[in-house]
């Protein structure tokens, strides 16, 4: 799928792959013995990092038979995470051609292509039949997307009745004060579509899913970027890190993302619903 989606081109990335490749080479890790772990520091792109995909899957029953779904699946941070860690099948989709073409090389070179598939597509319209996935997941996607509703209803269509859905996400806080851009996932207005956070149950409970668990996580996203802003003062950016998505203004993405959250702009929240 061609990169004209002003989102997809928002994310897209020139030879990533090899820049990732040559950043771990940098680091003193070969290819050819590249593990899941040494990837990281990029795949997992979104808030907190793999502490925090590790925090939501602990919620989730998984066994090797099921079939998960990652809807923004990125780098495939989070399908490689599950198969190796939970043994599960995970197919990721993701709007940004770039990501899914490096998705899939990088889940080959840590041996786990027969565990993983990576397709270009839009969470709008997902290339799935009815009832398809035993669990479906997504970190810090639905920002982009305006049609809620129709994000929610496609997840819900393709998810098995009483499948689990679990989620990372951005909300809309209390304050009404000018929101900071750009950010991680916009770089202006136009492509970023907050809701608060009762709206966005109001909108699962729409589609047919019920809570289980539904968290606060606002605080500990603050302290992780105080924290990685302060590192990034003091040493520098790492050879292998978020800045080779987010490009050189990362650190001013993440300052106004801070802001944006200290200033209760935003609040972000993790949460296990299931379909009825």
């Amino acid at each position: 799928m061609p990169n004209e989606d002003p989102v997809a081109s928002h994310y897209a990335s020139a030879d990533l792959a090899e820049r990732i490749l040559a950043a771990l080479e940098a680091g003193g890790v070969a290819r050819d013995a590249l593990t899941v772990d040494d990837l990281a520091s990029v795949d997992a792109f979104h808030i907190r990092g793999r502490a925090a995909t590790e925090e939501l899957a602990q919620g989730v029953e998984f066994d090797a038979s099921q079939r998960v779904l990652d809807v923004g699946s990125g780098l495939g941070g989070t399908a490689r995470f599950l198969a190796s860690t939970r043994g599960c099948h995970v197919t990721g989709v993701d709007l940004t051609a770039t990501f899914c073409d490096v998705a899939g090389v990088l889940s080959e070179l840590v041996g786990l292509g027969a565990r993983n598939e990576f397709r270009c597509g839009s969470a709008l319209e997902l290339p799935f039949d009815d009832d398809s996935f035993d669990v479906a997941w997504t970190e810090h996607v639905q920002m982009n997307i305006a049609d809620k509703r129709r994000f929610y209803g496609e997840i819900a269509r393709v998810l098995k009745p009483g499948g689990a859905f679990a989620f990372h996400d951005i909300c809309a806080g209390p304050s009404t004060s000018s929101f900071a851009f750009p950010v991680p996932w916009a770089g202006d207005a136009s492509i970023s579509h907050l809701v608060s956070v009762d709206e966005l149950r109001e909108l699962l409970a729409s589609v047919g899913f019920e809570e289980q668990r539904f968290e606060d996580k606002t605080d500990a996203s603050v302290a992780f970027f105080r924290g990685a802003l302060e590192r990034n003062r003091t040493e520098g950016p790492a050879p292998l890190g978020l800045h080779l998505l987010i490009g050189p203004d990362a650190p001013a993405k993440f300052a106004n993302l801070l802001d944006n959250a200290e200033s209760k702009r935003v609040r972000v929240v993790q949460a296990i619903v299931r379909r009825r």
